[in-house]
């Protein structure tokens, strides 16, 4: 049976990341220990943890393995969340939370060390993670933030103003927080890496394959598809912020406890060789302290890939490469205003308190979701944790801080105006940066 593959968005991702064969749609009835339902960075690693321990496992995808926002993110691999400080999981989740923080510490280290023993074709560079002050007062966080690391055991550091202007070649931030442990990656090329390893250890995949419904029968669970069913002991839902955006009544009640904010991510053309020389030379991955965020790092063929947003539904392609452009041209003057080769979006998962969520939905059935901008590393390490929650390890082993679901009141409002907390986020900058 043949199937055909999606139009992926234009992304230099899509451009440059080894070829993937479509797997062929589900047809017909089928069972397996476990079914998962979505083929992005959570759903490939845990069908691979489950597969190289010998368990049977079927993934279904609706468009194509990386599709979604695991495959159209910037690709830094970042050991921490955007607001969600560790002493606060700890403190509101206990010693899940305490094992939930360790995670996220250790999950830019967990991916890069995976995709080494996997062989997996990625462009991973493990160059490190900087989150440098953009104002004075900020690098009071930054210090707060190596301090809450530190004590538990990362390799967080503060930087003066001194090492970040050698750092990054410039002198628009006055310190931060450097961790080694992060890095960036091609993060289409991660997917489809992880997808072949799952195969090669026995997994299954079927890509164009919604998941219409999925219900629980008997002892186990029955997940129906256009062209056939899954019925499996085990489900994991692995969808996060398009829950809600291919199949509205998959799982409507958590689709609505998240909010899908669209992402722009693009890349220059190639930096030359004395550019590259001056402009970031260690080649970290770097996002700052900025609500409105600044983010940049080099792919493997040596274009900065960064990105933005803009309020405002008017030509906004052009606007947004716009705006990256003039924030790269701020901080790198040499650099000048550059046009961009590629440009593309894709949803990220917010939620209010910047907080993940992770949910068990019955017997032997779990979801996450809400990356809130930092998925990359999380979704591999949260797959390997609900691959060890369908095994049979108990709860009080895994990092794994389960709560209810509670959907938003007024979702569809919510998705209205979530753009427009952007203004405040500007306004909220530039009242830091005053002396």
């Amino acid at each position: 049976m043949t199937t055909l593959a999606p139009e992926f968005p234009k992304s230099i991702w899509a451009a440059t990341a080894p070829p993937r064969a479509t797997a062929p749609a589900l047809s017909g009835s089928v069972e397996s220990e476990t079914v998962i339902i979505g083929g992005g960075l959570s759903g490939v690693s845990a069908a691979l943890h489950l597969a190289r321990t010998g368990h049977k496992v079927v993934l279904l995808e609706a468009m194509a393995v990386g599709w979604g926002a695991s495959g159209r993110n910037n690709g830094q691999v970042i050991p921490t969340m955007t607001a969600a400080e560790p002493d606060a999981i700890r403190k509101r989740y206990g010693e899940a939370g305490d094992r939930f923080a360790r995670l996220i510490g250790n999950s830019a280290a967990y991916l890069f060390d995976l995709v080494r023993e996997e062989n997996v074709k990625a462009e991973a560079e493990q160059s490190g993670w900087f989150q440098p002050a953009h104002s004075p007062g900020r690098i009071k966080l930054s210090k707060m933030r190596v301090d809450a690391w530190s004590r538990l055991g990362f390799p967080a550091r503060f930087v003066d103003r001194e090492e970040t202007r050698a750092l990054l070649g410039s002198d628009f931030w006055y310190g931060g927080m450097l961790n080694p442990t992060g890095g960036h990656v091609n993060p289409l090329a991660l997917s489809r890496g992880l997808a072949a390893a799952a195969e090669r250890h026995g997994a299954v995949i079927h890509e164009m394959t919604p998941a219409t419904a999925w219900r629980r029968d008997g002892n186990g669970w029955v997940v129906t598809t256009d062209g056939g069913t899954v019925k499996a002991k085990n489900l994991l839902l692995c969808t996060n912020a398009y829950t809600g955006e291919i199949i509205p009544g998959l799982a409507r009640r958590l689709a609505r406890t998240v909010v899908p904010v669209l992402s722009w991510q693009m890349s220059t053309p190639p930096i030359s060789d004395n550019l590259r020389a001056t402009i970031l030379p260690g080649r970290q991955a770097v996002s700052d302290t900025r609500g409105d965020l600044r983010f940049f790092r080099y792919d493997a063929r040596n274009r900065l890939i960064t990105g933005g947003v803009v309020i405002g539904e008017y030509d906004v392609p052009r606007r947004v490469a716009a705006k990256a452009s003039q924030n790269l041209a701020d901080a790198y003057p040499a650099l000048g205003p550059v046009e961009m080769s590629h440009v593309w979006s894709g949803y990220i998962g917010m939620t209010w308190d910047r907080f993940p969520r992770i949910h068990n939905l019955g017997p032997n059935a779990w979801a996450w979701i809400a990356c809130n901008g930092r998925g990359v590393a999380l979704s591999v390490s949260l797959g390997r944790e609900m691959a060890r929650a369908v095994s049979g390890e108990p709860l009080s082993d895994l990092a794994l801080p389960v709560s209810e679901p509670s959907p938003l009141p007024f979702h569809s409002i919510a998705r209205r105006i979530a753009p427009t907390y952007l203004a405040w986020l500007r306004r909220k900058d530039q009242i830091e940066m005053q002396p």
